[in-house]
């Protein structure tokens, strides 16, 4: 499974390859300068075949080096090429004076300065390529980079673009501004909004985290990854080096399976053994009126493979439920005493609280269903969503009876409200990189809580108390805006519980569950609401041939 890196991750692995002799930081920066001009080309063919004008912003850094690199295989090719430096060449590391120097013996080096810095409005430019910072920001842009980065931005918005002809924008690993780490804009105390707005960033050997969460998708544009090297002969020493925290995009469990009472598993798309060796899992409903967050719940647990499914609701909600559900079973669970009892049913694997629950519910249920029953000898897996999350919130006697076997799945402002200090910390604007990141803040939730947390959205994070961490981004070509629409999150919930009761894991349940998730919206496409979710599962399985 390919790797999200940090930016030290990223240099650790390049120093372990250049230690083992396979390679040299030249060989690996002349790779990545021909690896941008190759992804240049690919992504816009019209560019290879005559020349044109380029300017390329080189920094006083590594990022900078690989910039001269870009510019003299575009000169190569025939191409108008100005290079603009930021910082002093006295100072560069020696891999990026070396090509500098290189770049000397071919064309100028100007500084990079506003006042000398071509006027976009009056000068056709078909190529800028940004190579200022890359993964080694630390501090926002401020002085002359940030005024020529502010001067590019404005006159490259679309408005203005629509003008004239169109520039193509191009970052090497990160646009300028961004923190690779956490996919936050540093931002200065008064000054504009400094960074690099790409059509086209190309990144090596692996993506990083910042590509994927929050600001990053918007400024990356469309994303490239190259591989200079690292994946051969040359990865092999550095993967003996200790990368902690490495996280990982969420897939689907390449064999999903369940572990039954006889030796070996079952895969999910094989229906052998009867209906409870696959899992039952109860969903608890909220009163009359409120039931529609757990049918959605339930028939997504039930579509993605829990062998019985049952809606436990108060009494006036049956006639309800039964009016709209056929192969789901029913159950009166009134109070907690229903509860008790009913979850002295050893066949029930797997729990969903939340969904259309009602917060005073959730609060009677949620110590029952969370300690399980005692003939069982340990509590149930469950998931807790909506209201059942409103409920712990601010309530340290129930957030104390979480388990390991919890998945909690909080968008934003639930996360708020069940972890507000992390939250704040995570809202503040960054200064620094650095920065505290999603992926930092739902690794410290799980960590608290004891329990897997999924803190939802676009690019939802999905993190263990152990610190294992995933992120399932639905940008760049998994992009699925039909998902915001009522009803997703529910599904989501039902699509977790149902694996749980499959037995998965928490963490490969949730995983697995938000990966399909968003590839049942991608295969609906447009019109999607909530109800396709489920029935788009088939669909899903069959393309993955489970």
């Amino acid at each position: 499974m390919t790797e999200l890196l940090t930016a030290t991750q990223m240099r650790t692995i390049e120093a372990a390859a250049i230690a083992s002799g396979e390679v040299t930081g030249l060989d690996l920066m002349e790779r990545a300068g021909r690896g941008v001009v190759e992804a240049i080309f690919a992504e816009w063919p019209e560019l290879a075949t005559t020349s044109h004008r380029a300017v390329v912003l080189c920094g006083p850094g590594n990022n900078g080096g690989d910039g001269f690199v870009v510019a003299r295989v575009l000169k190569d090719q025939g191409w108008e090429v100005k290079v603009f430096l930021s910082g002093d060449p006295e100072r560069m590391p020696p891999d990026a004076r070396v090509n500098h120097d290189r770049w000397v013996g071919m064309g100028e080096v100007g500084r990079l300065e506003l006042d000398g810095f071509p006027q976009l409005h009056a000068v056709h430019t078909d190529l800028f390529v940004d190579a200022l910072f890359g993964t080694g920001l630390a501090r926002p842009i401020d002085g002359e980079a940030a005024k020529v980065l502010v001067h590019i931005r404005t006159a490259t918005e679309p408005h203005e673009r629509s003008m004239r002809s169109r520039e193509h924008l191009v970052a090497i690993d990160v646009p300028s501004g961004l923190c690779s780490d956490s996919g936050k804009v540093l931002r200065g105390a008064s000054q504009k909004l400094a960074h690099f707005p790409a059509d086209l960033t190309v990144t090596f050997h692996r993506a990083k985290i910042g590509h994927v969460l929050e600001d990053g998708p918007a400024l990356v544009g469309k994303l490239v990854t190259k591989d200079i090297g690292l994946s051969g002969h040359a990865m092999v020493h550095a993967r003996k080096v200790h990368l902690p925290g490495i996280v990982k995009p969420a897939r689907v469990a390449g064999r999903v399976v369940r572990q039954t009472s006889a030796p070996g598993t079952v895969d999910i798309g094989k229906w052998s053994g009867h209906k409870y060796a696959h899992g039952h899992a109860l969903i608890l409903s909220g009163p009359f009126g409120y039931g529609g967050a757990a049918r959605l719940a339930a028939r997504g647990a039930l579509r993605i493979g829990a062998g019985v499914v049952t809606v436990g609701c108060p009494t006036d909600a049956l006639a309800e439920h039964a009016a709209r559900l056929d192969a789901i079973m029913l159950r009166r669970v009134e109070d907690a005493a229903d509860l008790a009892g009913m979850l002295e049913d050893r066949r029930i694997n797997a729990l969903c609280l939340g969904p259309g629950m009602g917060v005073l519910r959730a609060k009677t249920l949620l110590a029952v269903a969370l300690k399980g029953a005692e003939s069982l000898g340990k509590p149930r897996p469950s998931v807790l969503d909506a209201d059942a999350l409103t409920a712990l919130a601010g309530e340290p006697a129930l957030f104390a009876v979480l388990h390991g076997g919890c998945v909690l799945t909080p968008h934003a402002g639930e996360f708020a409200r069940l972890f507000p200090n992390i939250a704040a910390r995570l809202a503040t604007p960054a200064t620094t990189g650095p920065a505290y990141s999603k992926v930092d803040a739902t690794r410290d939730a799980a960590a608290r809580a004891g329990c897997v947390v999924l803190f939802k959205g676009a690019d939802t994070v999905i993190a263990a108390p152990d610190g294992r961490c995933s992120i399932n981004a639905a940008v760049y070509d998994r992009t699925s805006p039909w998902l915001a629409t009522a009803g997703s999150g529910d599904v989501l919930a039902g699509f977790i519980t149902g694996l749980l009761a499959r037995g998965l894991a928490p963490m490969q349940a949730a995983e697995t569950a938000v990966w399909l998730h968003v590839e049942c919206a991608r295969s609906f496409g447009p019109g999607l609401i909530a109800e396709d979710l489920p029935n788009q599962l088939p669909t899903v399985f069959r393309a993955l041939s489970i």
